[in-house]
């Protein structure tokens, strides 16, 4: 069955990267929408919804005034049982849309660090069945609490990596979509004043070493996410054939 994907981006170096290419893999249709220039929402039906990082932060809606019609859109998607999964930015805003706090960190997280499952993460249908422990790639200098009622799923030392809030909807902090050109061009744009000093030649480096790996966790993490909104879709036509079906 064949879906319309929403990906939620906020701005152009900062879009859907290997998630992107996992959704059309599936063959489904991906719809990506930059909220920061079209701030109408759309209007029609998704099969799941993606929402990825960006510069700005969750509360500079002073600043960035569509921020609060987005934080509006996710809660009622949550509400309304809509697969969604944050990443980075994407995962801090579904996490206020929910009621959570979220607070700039003492410094900013930049580069490759380890990320370890929790117990509860055994079972979960994106996390579930990947390594405990692994390396992953942030940038970020906010942090997620988990929502009341949400599950956390992995941590680092630093903070809370992942969360499940009811069966469809997921926040992430690490950036399991980027693509090695995508990153490249995060560290060409990098600035101390948000991001604190970055070692380039370190982590450029460490880029090369880990990236095709991390890449395939990323599409793998994807793929899982779509299959939970594949379900949700036959489930739902399942429900409305019977519903129009004659009575025998």
């Amino acid at each position: 069955m064949r879906m319309r994907i929403l990906s939620v981006i906020h701005q152009e170096d900062a879009a859907s990267g290997v998630f992107g290419e996992t959704v059309a893999d599936r063959g489904h249709e991906l719809v990506e929408w930059n909220v920061a220039e079209e701030h109408r929402l759309p209007s029609q039906a998704f099969g799941g919804v993606l929402v990825f990082g960006g510069a700005m932060h969750v509360d500079q809606e002073d600043r960035h005034g569509w921020l609060a019609d987005e934080n509006a859109f996710l809660r009622r998607l949550a509400g309304e049982g809509v697969p969604l999964l944050g990443v980075c930015l994407g995962g801090q805003l579904l996490a206020k849309a929910l009621g959570a706090r979220v607070r700039r960190m003492p410094s900013a997280e930049v580069g490759w660090f380890p990320v370890t499952l929790t117990e509860d993460a055994d079972g979960d249908p994106v996390l579930g069945g990947l390594p405990e422990r692994f390396e992953s790639f942030q940038w970020h200098s906010y942090e997620f609490e988990v929502p009341q009622g949400a599950v956390l799923l992995a941590r680092s030392d630093r903070c809370y990596q992942a969360y499940r809030v009811g069966e469809a909807a997921w926040g992430l902090q690490f950036h399991a979509e980027v693509t090695h050109e995508t990153l490249e061009g995060w560290i060409e744009s990098s600035s101390s004043e948000e991001d604190g000093p970055v070692d380039v030649e370190r982590l450029r480096a460490e880029s090369e070493e880990h990236i095709g790996r991390w890449n395939e966790l990323g599409r793998e993490i994807c793929g899982r996410f779509l299959e939970v909104a594949e379900r949700r879709e036959s489930t739902r036509a399942g429900a409305t054939t019977r519903a129009t079906s004659p009575r025998s």
